[in-house]
């Protein structure tokens, strides 16, 4: 029969996975694309149907 886990350790571990989780996440978070070394002019044309723009 496996011997029973001390409920301290038990907590600890429990503690370690949450700070490991959340570390995780906030780094995930922060990682984005690569930004461009020389943006051009921004796209801003919108989009619609055909036949409205051949009206």
């Amino acid at each position: 029969m496996p011997e029973r886990i001390r409920t301290t350790r038990r907590y600890a571990r429990g503690f370690v996975a949450a700070v490991a989780a959340v570390t995780a996440l906030v780094l995930a978070a922060h990682a984005s694309p690569a930004r461009a070394t020389h943006p051009g002019e921004p796209d801003h044309r919108t989009t619609g149907p055909v036949e409205a723009a051949v009206r």
